[in-house]
């Protein structure tokens, strides 16, 4: 164990009563706000809205870079009859954590070992799961929270978060995009081929803000492929709905349903409302997901509940692999689901197209 071992964050989280103690306390309130400012720096921009990129803001890029550079040297290995994770990501997440052990006391040479190993405890965890080779919406909150953990140390402020959300946040979905390609990355949990993304969601909540004062575009718009070619480049949104027609075939309404369901919506003010209560709902007041939150020194909770019950011991030590096995939508530990784009890759697209139990879960849209 190396000095500095104890004081990386860890996964806590085991119950409701537990969920529910984070979801009153300022961490929780610190995390949501956040992700509001973001989306709020996101309100009417592009992509390529020109804003201030800090030397901050700019070392977080160039380290995004460095991380993507590094797949070059961990390609994919002969995995041709399956279309589970590729084994060859698990040496590509080792070496990204031994380069980012070097890589960002060199890029913010303020921060002190210890905040060192927090903040790259998040990077590292953002890019997926290392043993599952899935990634998805928690891994997607670790990169929030690795963000939040600079603002908190004041590496970036306030007038960054137009470039956070709109190059950074941008820069990392480019990376991972590319990570679930090469590695064929399943989605983390057995319900996320019928959510909103196999693998994101914050895309859909900042990249409806994004839109939610064109004068044209309607939420009705993903379904025309001109405008989805023409604007991909410049909403998060639009993109997402581009990437996910690359690779599955059927159309939202059988790939994506609950995407399907939005696009009726009647304009992208009610839709970037309603991604932000679903987010709420359905990621940051879930269990299976928030099972896996980790809290350190610069992201704090005081004694859980269940913590009370158990003389101390977190959510590592309680249980097996720390986590729980519980059912329902963001299950972490449901069913493998096989990687859409390796499916694609493959030429055997539409086989997942079902949504469990025939009937998708209400929306906030209306």
């Amino acid at each position: 164990m190396s000095e500095h071992q104890e004081d990386l964050p860890h996964s806590r989280i085991l119950t409701k009563e537990d969920l529910e103690f984070f979801r009153q306390s300022e961490t929780y309130k610190f995390l949501l706000q956040f992700i509001l400012d973001l989306r709020e720096a996101a309100n009417g921009r592009t992509n390529s809205f020109e804003c201030e990129e800090s030397e901050s803001t700019k070392s977080i890029l160039l380290i995004l870079t460095e991380v993507e550079s590094l797949m070059q040297q961990y390609p994919p290995v002969s995995n041709a009859k399956s279309r589970f994770g590729n084994p060859a990501f698990r040496d590509y997440f080792d070496a990204v954590e031994k380069h980012l052990a070097i890589l960002i006391p060199l890029k913010f040479p303020t921060l002190s070992p210890a905040e060192v190993g927090e903040v790259s405890t998040y990077l590292i965890n953002s890019l997926g799961n290392r043993t599952r080779i899935d990634y998805g919406s928690g891994h997607e909150l670790n990169f929030i929270c690795f963000l939040l953990c600079l603002d908190r140390l004041g590496i970036v402020g306030h007038t960054d978060y137009p470039a956070l959300v709109l190059r950074v946040f941008v820069r990392y979905i480019a990376l991972m995009r590319k990570i679930q390609t090469n590695y064929w990355l399943e989605p983390a949990g057995s319900h996320g081929v019928w959510g909103l993304d196999d693998y994101h969601f914050l895309p859909f909540l900042f990249g409806a803000a994004q839109l939610s004062t064109h004068k044209h575009l309607r939420p009705k718009s993903i379904h025309n492929s001109d405008i989805i070619e023409m604007y991909a480049k410049d909403y998060m949104y639009l993109n997402a709905i581009a990437f996910i027609n690359s690779v599955k075939t059927a159309s939202l309404r059988w790939s994506s349903p609950m995407l399907d369901d939005i696009s009726a919506a009647k304009s992208w003010t009610k839709v970037s409302e309603g991604m932000v209560k679903m987010y709420t709902n359905e990621v940051l007041g879930k269990v299976p997901i928030m099972q896996h939150f980790l809290f350190g020194k610069l992201l704090p909770l005081d004694e859980l509940p269940s913590e009370k019950h158990s003389g101390g011991k977190s959510a590592a030590d309680q249980t097996h692999a720390g986590h729980i096995h519980q059912e329902g939508w963001g299950d972490c530990c449901g069913i493998k689901v096989p990687s859409s784009i390796a499916a694609s890759q493959m030429n055997h697209v539409g086989e997942l197209r079902t949504v469990p139990g025939g009937v998708p879960r209400p929306i906030p849209f209306d």
